[in-house]
């Protein structure tokens, strides 16, 4: 290891030490910090971003493919599964990314009667349920203390019994939507920019991505920070697909899921000085469970500017102002225990990848396209290196 990366590291470990501590006071201030500056703050930010962007005369929902496009795909299947390398050992290796799992529970979605026309399109196309699983989880690539990690959640839901081909025939009557909690954009822009972001990872200098200052992502960072926070339970949070879906031909629309239960577990043991348990979120998602039922909204919001609300950068949020959330369907999550080994060891083979799906619900943009290859390829390896199979479930799986 050279000087300079010695340094480097020392600096990085340094910062991380730093927003250690701050997390640990974040639930005192980070609310009233968020309801007043928030917002503005946004608005700044991706005012700055997109001074710098060009008018690409792209149509709705239109994609624009990049020739290096396969080439930062590969870099990004490589490097990833170098991380899940140096950190995992056979029989217990976990995703690369959205890898920590939290909970994964039972659930139904029920698409609502009278939607507008032109959202009855695919699984929106008549009212009904939908089985469901929904699997919360930490970003990754690491399995932290849940006080130490990243400070975002993801939450993705498998609907079953869906009828049609699907663009992926690896699961026949599955669709996944795949969203996280770090806000409306995604961490990084494009592929290309993704994959420099695996490098510092795979490094363990995940932040030096961003504040490198030969190549700085500080808009990318400042966006993402506004929405990383000291997390408390992931059955309380919002979250956005941050990357678009055909509708149908000729719309484009992104996904997000509101919560609408009240009064769930949010205590976090230990702070601000004491020993906060590892797993807190899982706990505080097992005390919920246990004593109530848990509801989303699920909302789509449709593309109506194509440089406003771009299909292949995904730093950009899609102004509400422009088209504001339609809801849609209602995740209902009953009361139920979600601490069986064998739900674990279901767990262990359940694959997710936004492929899954209707050509209807089709995935846009660089950062879907690589999905279908990168999360492909990275599963069939972690369940290689676990020695078991994938499983497409149907929900009628029993975990007593």
């Amino acid at each position: 290891m050279t000087i300079k990366t010695c340094v480097l590291k020392t600096i990085h470990r340094f910062l991380l030490q730093l927003l250690y501590i701050e997390r640990r006071f974040e639930p005192w201030f980070r609310p009233q910090l968020n309801a007043l500056f928030r917002e503005p703050s946004v608005r700044l930010v991706q005012y700055l971003i997109n001074r710098r962007r060009k008018e690409e005369g792209l149509k709705i929902a239109e994609e624009k493919f990049d020739a290096d496009e396969e080439g930062s795909l590969n870099k990004i299947i490589d490097l990833m599964a170098d991380q899940m390398r140096g950190r995992f050992k056979p029989g217990g290796y976990e995703r690369g990314g959205n890898t920590k799992t939290h909970g994964v529970v039972k659930a139904s979605v029920t698409i609502h009667d009278n939607l507008p026309e032109r959202c009855r399109i695919g699984i929106f196309a008549e009212q009904r349920s939908y089985p469901a699983y929904v699997r919360y989880a930490g970003p990754g690539p690491n399995v932290p203390s849940d006080i130490q990690d990243v400070g975002f959640l993801s939450m993705a839901v498998k609907l079953m019994d869906v009828p049609g081909d699907k663009l992926m025939d690896e699961e026949k009557f599955t669709q996944d939507i795949i969203t996280t909690s770090g806000g409306p954009t995604f961490v990084t822009p494009n592929t290309r920019e993704n994959a420099k972001l695996q490098y510092w990872s795979l490094m363990d200098m995940t932040l030096y991505y961003f504040i490198n200052p030969f190549d700085s992502h500080f808009l990318d960072m400042a966006m993402q920070s506004l929405w990383n926070e000291t997390q408390s339970n992931p059955l309380g949070k919002r979250y956005w697909s941050c990357t678009p879906y055909l509708l149908g031909d000729g719309q484009a629309v992104m996904y997000s899921f509101v919560p609408k239960t009240k009064d769930i577990y949010t205590k976090i043991p230990g702070l601000p000085f004491g020993k906060v348990p590892f797993n807190y979120l899982r706990e505080n998602m097992i005390k919920t469970l246990n004593e109530k039922d848990v509801e989303f909204e699920l909302m789509i919001q449709f593309q109506t500017d194509p440089h406003l609300m771009p299909i292949e950068d995904s730093s950009v949020r899609w102004p509400e102002k422009l088209s504001p959330f339609i809801p849609v369907a209602t995740v209902h999550i009953p009361k139920q225990q979600i601490e069986s080994e064998a739900l674990i060891e279901f767990t262990k083979r359940l694959k997710m990848n936004p492929w899954h799906c209707l050509p209807e619900h089709r995935p846009l943009g660089n950062l879907n396209r690589v999905r279908f290859r990168l999360y492909y390829e990275l599963s069939n390896f972690r369940q290689h290196m676990n020695g078991v199979t994938h499983i497409e479930p149907t929900g009628d799986e029993v975990f007593d």
